[in-house]
């Protein structure tokens, strides 16, 4: 144990912030503890090797199982951990063993009973937990910072509002919700872009909320929730525009380019996805290194594999859509990580409380210790660029060459981006305003777009908007002022 001790003591000190090590039998190592802004108490032998080698995963889940406690806030915790780590976590390339290996796992993890188990795993942990930390409208995927001074809540909002723009929704629209969660963008959509709403989510727990707010907003004649896969929808009757928020990491490898081929027989010719998602740092590499891949599919998201972007598009290709634009957002998903994180280090004794409620307190103590690294353990990730996120826009060609504002654009993609960013007035849609949604003359074309598509009853509502002149207030809901 000396050599080890003697690693350590060398370690520590050459880690950015002063941290104390308090070892199996006592013997100190670092600096002193009322000096420190990080404390280890290691009660297993095998976390101190961990630590000597810097595998931060793998102290993580030490962490978890109660053999080391820890002191001190998370991002100090964050600044340890990166300075124990060797060498960048995604430099890695797996060899041919490893990458048969990581075949064969997602092939076994993805089917129709695995992957909805995965899901319940970590999405139906306990609402009332997710609500202490998310904003209220309960939106758990990257938020969109469009001016620094925005609030959680204000930036998840603009995210909303940036996927509805992006897809060119009007009212009637025939919209699809894959991995809806609690609704946030299902029911934005349908308030405030008047569209017939479909969200579906294999979430027990996601599709009792989302029903009840549907309900409680008087929505039941356009916006359904179903507990489905996607997999199973059927596509007899394309949507008009399908977004897919936070949901296709939890697809697979082996299965991506069905993933997306599904999604384009469910999107009618000429109609716009939005696929927003985790994407891998590194090109080559199949997970973070250090454990910290094995520490998210054990305690966060068992299933979950992350591709390059670079390969998500040769995919989406393969699939038979074609991307018309790409956007990463990364920085922004590190700020929300940390506001996540904030949140949740300020409600610690709640947290406890409801997690306990539902699982026992021992259960309750370790996911709560699983989520406190996860959520700061990802902003990191985010900020250091170990990881990212894109949002991909991509059409269904419909191969018709008049189609479109350019020959040859098949599909209702301007080939421009002035539309997704102008700033302008209020949005009418059936009664609905939206202070960052297109002009109503925008996206009302002269008559009603693919009516076949959007059927009669979708007619009516487009024929309905573009006859009416609502006088609506202005409204100050996105920027919260």
């Amino acid at each position: 144990m000396s050599a080890h001790s003697d690693i350590l003591a060398a370690r520590l000190e050459a880690l950015p912030v002063p941290v104390a090590l308090e070892l199996p039998g006592g013997k100190k190592l670092g600096a002193a503890e009322n000096a420190a802004a990080v404390i280890f108490r290691v009660r297993e032998r095998k976390a101190t090797l961990a630590l000597a080698s810097g595998q931060i995963g793998y102290v993580g889940m030490a962490i978890v199982e109660g053999q080391v406690a820890f002191e001190g806030n998370m991002r100090d915790l964050m600044a340890a951990a990166e300075g124990l780590l060797p060498a960048s976590p995604i430099q890695g390339k797996p060899g041919a063993w490893q990458r048969l290996l990581g075949w064969l796992r997602s092939r076994a993890a993805h089917t129709l009973a695995g992957d909805a188990r995965n899901i319940q795993f970590h999405y139906d942990v306990s609402d009332d937990f997710y609500a202490l930390w998310l904003d209220p409208r309960r939106v758990y995927s990257c938020a969109y910072y469009r001016t620094p001074d925005m609030t959680l809540a204000q930036a998840q909002e603009a995210k909303l509002d940036h996927i509805c723009r992006k897809l060119r929704l009007r009212p009637g629209t025939r919209f699809l919700d894959i991995g809806a969660g609690w609704g946030g963008l299902l029911l934005w959509a349908a308030e405030h872009y008047g569209v017939d709403a479909t969200g579906i989510t294999l979430s027990r727990n996601q599709h009792a909320y989302v029903l009840q707010r549907i309900a409680a907003l008087g929505l039941q004649g356009r916006v359904r929730m179903e507990l489905r896969d996607y997999r199973e929808l059927p596509s007899t009757e394309p949507f008009d525009a399908v977004a897919s928020v936070g949901m296709f990491e939890h697809v697979g490898r082996r299965n991506m380019t069905a993933y997306f081929n599904t999604v384009r027989r469910l999107l009618r010719p000429g109609g716009l996805l939005l696929n927003h998602g985790i994407t891998a740092g590194g090109v080559e590499n199949s997970e973070l290194a250090g454990g910290m891949g094995e520490f998210i599919d054990r305690y966060i998201f068992p299933g979950g594999e992350l591709m390059h972007v670079g390969a998500v598009l040769r995919h989406m290709a393969l699939g038979g859509l074609e991307m018309v634009d790409t956007e990463n957002l990364r920085p922004h998903y590190a700020r929300t990580l940390w506001a996540w994180s904030d949140a949740l280090e300020a409600q610690l004794p709640q947290a406890r409380e409801v997690l306990a409620a539902k699982h026992g307190a021992e259960r309750a103590e370790k996911i709560l210790r699983a989520y406190r690294l996860y959520l700061a353990g990802c902003a990191l990730g985010f900020e250091r660029g170990w990881v990212a996120i894109h949002q991909m826009l991509a059409t269904h060609p419909d191969g018709r060459m008049e189609t479109g504002s350019l020959r040859g654009a098949q599909s209702e993609y301007p080939f421009t981006r002035d539309y997704m960013y102008a700033q302008q007035g209020a949005c009418r849609t059936l009664g609905v305003e939206s202070e960052n949604a297109p002009q109503r003359d925008q996206f009302l074309p002269d008559s009603p777009p693919h009516s076949g598509a959007m059927g009669q009853e979708a007619g009516k509502k487009w024929a309905a908007a573009a006859h009416s002149q609502p006088t609506i207030p202005k409204s100050d809901r996105l920027l919260g002022t």
